[in-house]
């Protein structure tokens, strides 16, 4: 599955990032350098995928 960051900005210029493809708190470093770029962060919502765990080849590949 391909990891993708989404950031959408509405005309009242709220904007929100979007995360999809990641697991755990994969998410939260990956967007980490967009949200300090936006801005000051007013909520959060976590996806189910958030509360899973990254598989064994995702630990394995990222020790390489």
């Amino acid at each position: 599955m391909s990891q993708t960051i989404e950031i959408i900005i509405a005309p009242d210029g709220q904007s929100r990032i979007e995360t999809q493809g990641f697991t755990g708190t994969g998410c939260r470093t990956a967007s980490r350098c967009l949200e300090e770029a936006l801005g000051k962060s007013t909520s959060e919502q976590l996806k189910p995928e958030f509360h899973q765990h990254a598989s064994e080849n995702e630990h394995l590949q990222e020790g390489h």
